[in-house]
C-alpha cells in the first residue's frame, strides 16, 4: 500500500498551484488546490444556480459547463469486484470471503478492486464513456446489514449473521477502497449500507415498518458495524433503505440520519438513498408517508438524504417554491457531495493525480487472478468428512475413450463421477452485482485439471437417468446447490421454495435431494460440493453423503480451489459465518427483527453446523488460555500429519445479564500451525472488547463485572 508524506503532498499542491495559474484557470477559489475540501465546495455551491444545484443531487451528476464543472455517476458497484463494466476479476461472494476469517486478505482484495476501478475511470475518460452507467468513482460497498435469516435472498450480499465480524471486515473494504489517509486524493467513495434494520424479506421492503425494535437490539447487533464503518473507517457515504424505521422511511428518518448518525457518531460524509427509495414515500406500492413526488423529496433532503440514486429530486424546484424546503437546506447537501469530488481531485488536473496513474495492466492482472484463487481457497468449508476427504492420486483412473460422453453411456472403467446442477454452470460462480471475468474455472474444469480420468455426466432432472448413468462410478462428486438466479435481490422466481429472490424453505431443491438419496442406496460414495449464497438445511444430506464441501459462489477461480480442496492439495480453513440450521421450523418469523431467536448470538436450538464451524484435514486441540494485560493467550497444537491453519475465535458473555446475547464474538485470529507443532497464540482483546449494553444510560459502553470468554471448549471467567 502507497504512503503519502507531508513533503509529497505539498509538492503535489504547488505543482497543481503552478500549472492552473500558468493555463490562466485560476479564476475561482474552488479551482485552488491549496485550499480545503470544504472551503472549494462552499464558494462552488455559491456560484451555481439552484437549478444547477438542484442537477447535481441525483445519481447522474449534471455538468456546469459555464464553471468547467464535469459530469459525476454516483452509481458503480464492487460487491466482491468491479460489477456491471465489462471485464473485471471476480472474486469470490462477500459470505465466502466472510468464512476466510481474513481480514488483511480482504483489504487485499479490495485494494486490488480500486486498482482496477481507476484503470476503469481512466480508461472511460480517455474515450470519453464517463457519462455511462458503472463508470465512476463512487461505489455502493459494502453490504454490512445483518444477515439474521437464511431466507434473506441478500444475505449472500452480506458479511454473515455476527455484528463484529461484520464490522472489522467492512472495515477492511473501506480501507481497501478508499486507500491510505495520508494520500493527496482518495482513491474511492466506499459506501455502508443500507441504512439501517433492513435484511428482508425482499418482498415487502418497500412497504415494511421495522418497529418495536429492542434499543439493545437495534444499537447492539442492526447499528453496531454501522458506527465502526463511520467512526474507524471513516466511511465517505452511507445508503439509507428502502423500509421504514419506527413508521418513516429509513431515507427520510431524522432518527437515523441526524440523531444516531451525524449527531451521535459524528458522521461527516454524505448520504445517498437506495435506488428509487424516495419513490416509496409516495407511489402506491410504497409507504404513503408523503402525499406526492415533491413532498416526498424535500422530507427526504431535509432529514438528510444528500443524493437520490433515481429521477424524483428534480421536484426540489418545486419544493423550494412551494415553501417545503429551503435553499439553504439544498446547499448542505450539496456541499457534501462537491467536498467529496474534491476529495477525489475531480476538479484537477487528471495527470497530477497518483491514482490516474495506475497501469491499465493492472486491470485483470495474474497477481489479481492469484489473489481471487487465494481467497477462494480459503473461503472452502470442510462441513462433513466421514473420512472419504481428501481424495488421493489413486482415485486417477483411466478416461473413456472419446472426448464427448452423453448422459446414456455407462461409465465402463471410470472411479469418479462429475455431475449436477452447478457443475458446469459459470454464471452462477460469478454471485450477484458480478464482473465479468476473463475466464472462469468451472467445478467440472478444476476437478478435471487434477483429476483427468473423472466423467462428466450432463444435468437433467430425470432422477432415474441421472443414477444410472453413475452406476459404474465409485465416487460420484455431486455439484449442488442453489444459484443467484435462484436467490438475489427482488427478483420474479417461479422455482418450488422461493419466493421474489428470497427463500420460503431453506433445503436442497427435492430433484437433488432424490438423486444423492438413490446414489447412496446405489452404494456410491458421494461427495457433495456445496454452492449457495448462504445456510441450507443439509438434515437428509447427513445419512446420503460421505462428505460435504461448502464452496458459496467461488468466483473466477471457485472451481480450480474447490477441486484442491477435494483432492488434498489445500487444506480447508474456512469457518461458517452464518448459523446453518436444519430447518426453518428453527426459525421465528421472517418478518420479526427482534434478535431473540435469530443468529447464533440468541438461538437456544441445536443447529445443524453452528457459527464458526469449520473442519480440516489436520487436528488441532487447544491449550487451556490465560487472560492478563488485555491479552488472551493459549496454544494451539496441530496432532496430525498435515500442515494446517485454524481461526481461533474468541466469544464474551457477560455474568448476569438475561436479556443478553448466549455469546458474542469479540475477536479472532487465523494461526498457521505446522503438522506435529504447537503455535503460542495471543489474541488482542482490549477494552473495546467488553464494550456491552449500558441498561442504565441506553448505550453501548465499556462496562466492568464479570465476563466469560470462551475459546474453543474452554471458558475462562475475568473481571474487569
Amino acid at each position: 500500500m502507497a504512503h503519502f508524506t507531508h513533503s509529497t503532498r505539498v509538492l503535489l499542491s504547488a505543482v497543481l498551484v503552478s500549472v492552473s495559474l500558468c493555463a490562466g484557470a485560476q479564476s475561482y477559489p474552488f479551482q485552488n488546490p491549496e485550499l480545503s475540501p470544504k472551503e472549494r465546495a462552499l464558494d462552488l455551491c455559491g456560484r451555481l444556480t439552484l437549478k444547477e444545484k438542484v442537477g447535481m443531487m441525483m445519481h447522474f451528476s449534471k455538468p456546469v459547463e459555464r464553471l468547467g464543472v464535469p459530469v459525476f455517476q454516483w452509481w458503480s458497484e464492487a460487491l466482491h469486484g468491479v460489477g456491471r463494466n465489462g471485464h473485471a476479476t471476480v472474486f469470490p461472494i462477500t459470505m465466502g470471503m466472510a468464512a476466510t476469517f481474513d481480514t488483511l486478505l480482504v483489504e487485499r482484495v479490495f485494494t486490488a478492486v480500486s486498482d482496477e476501478a481507476r484503470v476503469k475511470h481512466n480508461q472511460a475518460h480517455r474515450l470519453g464513456t464517463q457519462r455511462e452507467m458503472y463508470h465512476g468513482l463512487s461505489f455502493w460497498t459494502p453490504n454490512i446489514n445483518i444477515f439474521r435469516d437464511p431466507r434473506w435472498g441478500r444475505g449472500q450480499e452480506t458479511y454473515g449473521e455476527d455484528p463484529y465480524l461484520t464490522a472489522v471486515m467492512g472495515k477492511s473494504v473501506v480501507r481497501g477502497l478508499q486507500g491510505p489517509a495520508d494520500a493527496p486524493y482518495q482513491k474511492l467513495l466506499a459506501c455502508a449500507k443500507h441504512f439501517a434494520v433492513h435484511s428482508g424479506p425482499e418482498w415487502s421492503r418497500h412497504r415494511y415498518n421495522a418497529e418495536n425494535i429492542k434499543l439493545r437490539d437495534l444499537y447492539e447487533t442492526y447499528l453496531y458495524a454501522f458506527r465502526a464503518l463511520v467512526k474507524e473507517a471513516k466511511v465517505a457515504e452511507v445508503m439509507c433503505a428502502y423500509n421504514r424505521f419506527e413508521g418513516k422511511p429509513c431515507c427520510g428518518s431524522d432518527r437515523l440520519l441526524q440523531q444516531i448518525l451525524r449527531e451521535e457518531w459524528g458522521f461527516e460524509g454524505l448520504v445517498t438513498s437506495d435506488c428509487w427509495a424516495v419513490d416509496d414515500f409516495w407511489k402506491d406500492y410504497g409507504h404513503h408517508y408523503s402525499e406526492n413526488k415533491t413532498a416526498a423529496t424535500s422530507a427526504a433532503v431535509v432529514a438528510g438524504t444528500d443524493v437520490e440514486c433515481g429521477e424524483s429530486f428534480g421536484s426540489l424546484l418545486d419544493g423550494v417554491k412551494e415553501g417545503r424546503i429551503k435553499e439553504e437546506t439544498i446547499d448542505r447537501s450539496l456541499v457534501r457531495l462537491l467536498e467529496a469530488r474534491f476529495r477525489l481531485g475531480d476538479f484537477d488536473d487528471p495527470h497530477l493525480n497518483p491514482w490516474n496513474r495506475i497501469p491499465d495492466d493492472r486491470l485483470c492482472c495474474k497477481e489479481h487472478a492469484d489473489l481471487a484463487l487465494e481467497a477462494a481457497r480459503k473461503s472452502i468449508v470442510l462441513l462433513r468428512n466421514n473420512g472419504i476427504l481428501p481424495l488421493e492420486k489413486g482415485e486417477k483412473v483411466k478416461r473413456l475413450k472419446g472426448e464427448n460422453q452423453n448422459v446414456n453411456c455407462k461409465l465402463s472403467n471410470c472411479q469418479i463421477a462429475v455431475m449436477g446442477p452447478n457443475a458446469v454452470d459459470s454464471t452462477m460462480m460469478w454471485g450477484n452485482y458480478n464482473g465479468f471475468p476473463l475466464h472462469t474455472i468451472t467445478l467440472k474444469e478444476g476437478i478435471q485439471a487434477i483429476c483427468p480420468s473423472a466423467v462428466f455426466i450432463p444435468w437433467k432432472r430425470d432422477v432415474q437417468q441421472q443414477v444410472e448413468a453413475a452406476a459404474d462410478a465409485q465416487t460420484v462428486i455431486f455439484c449442488g446447490g442453489i444459484s443467484p438466479s435462484l436467490e438475489g435481490e427482488e427478483m420474479e422466481v417461479k422455482e418450488e421454495g422461493f419466493k421474489g429472490g428470497d427463500r420460503t424453505m431453506i433445503e436442497l431443491p427435492q430433484t437433488q435431494r432424490d438423486i444423492l438419496a438413490e446414489l447412496h442406496k446405489a452404494g456410491k460414495r458421494v461427495i457433495l460440493a456445496l454452492c449457495s449464497g448462504s445456510a441450507i438445511g443439509l438434515v437428509p444430506e447427513q445419512q446420503t453423503t460421505d462428505a460435504i464441501v461448502q464452496a458459496w459462489y467461488g468466483g473466477q477461480a471457485g472451481g480450480q480451489a474447490l477441486a484442491e480442496v477435494i483432492f488434498g492439495r489445500v487444506n480447508p480453513s474456512g469457518k461458517l459465518p452464518v448459523t446453518f440450521y436444519r430447518n426453518i421450523e428453527q426459525l421465528p418469523d421472517f418478518e420479526d427483527y427482534n434478535m431473540e431467536g435469530h443468529t447464533y448470538r440468541y438461538f437456544r436450538g441445536e443447529p445443524l453446523y453452528p457459527f464458526g464451524y469449520g473442519l480440516s484435514y489436520s487436528k488441532f486441540v487447544y491449550g487451556k488460555p490465560r487472560y492478563a494485560d488485555g491479552r488472551l493467550s493459549l496454544t494451539v497444537c496441530n496432532k496430525s500429519q498435515r500442515d494446517g491453519t485454524e481461526t481461533v475465535l474468541v466469544y464474551i458473555s457477560k455474568v448476569g445479564d438475561t436479556d443478553g446475547p448466549i455469546r458474542t464474538l469479540r475477536a479472532f485470529q487465523r494461526v498457521d500451525v505446522a503438522a506435529g507443532t504447537t503455535a503460542q497464540v495471543s489474541v488482542p482483546l482490549p477494552p473495546s472488547a467488553f464494550e456491552w449494553w449500558d441498561t442504565k444510560s441506553n448505550a453501548m459502553r465499556i462496562l466492568s463485572g464479570e465476563y466469560i470468554i470462551q475459546v474453543g471448549n474452554h471458558r475462562l471467567k475475568v473481571s474487569r
